[in-house]
């Protein structure tokens, strides 16, 4: 199973913003992580069907640093890329920079395997209390979608039509790895 730092967008059946976004993605620079200028794999655009049956399917786009993820298909042949918290966050600010210049969304995030939280059918089943207490970090939602959900007064402005719950980055690991002797 992998494990991916990305950029996950939701733009519901507006597949034609989806190509546009994937096309800004492909001529943008590597992003810096400290030391490290990280290119982009090509973006790609999926028809993602949440697990609620009611729900519609949707256009996903997934924007993917190149070898920082963990079993990602499109870096076996690389090596990885370990970065630091504050490499992640960097890099995390770089992509939503990016995210800033796309345009016909409902829903975006930047994280490690955020592709739930940009469903909208679950941010209005699930995470409404959540939502209300300002939390999870990192989601860009459109104005109207904002509007439509009442999803609560910790959203600022992020760019034209669009709001989000201020991203702090991300948090240093307490995970442990057992090296071997």
């Amino acid at each position: 199973m992998a494990v991916v730092f990305t950029l996950v967008v939701n733009f519901g059946d507006d597949l034609e913003s989806a190509r546009g976004a994937a096309a800004t993605a492909a001529g943008w620079p590597p992003l810096k992580a400290g030391h490290h200028r990280i290119p982009l794999h090509p973006a790609t655009i999926t028809s993602e069907s949440p697990e609620y049956a009611e729900s519609p399917a949707y256009a996903q786009l997934s924007v993917l640093p190149v070898a920082v993820g963990f079993g990602a298909a499109p870096d076996r042949p690389l090596p990885r890329i370990g970065l630091t918290s504050e490499e992640l966050t960097e890099l995390g600010h770089g992509l939503y920079d990016l995210l800033a210049k796309f345009d016909g969304y409902q829903a975006a995030m930047v994280g490690w395997d955020p592709d739930s939280l940009v469903d909208t059918t679950y941010l209005r089943t699930d995470l409404t209390d959540e939502l209300a207490n300002g939390s999870p970090g990192g989601l860009v939602v459109s104005e109207s979608l904002h509007r439509d959900l009442g999803m609560g007064r910790h959203f600022a402005p992020f760019a034209p039509g669009f709001v989000w719950i201020p991203w702090q980055g991300v948090k240093p690991s307490t995970l442990t790895v057992d090296r071997p002797s």
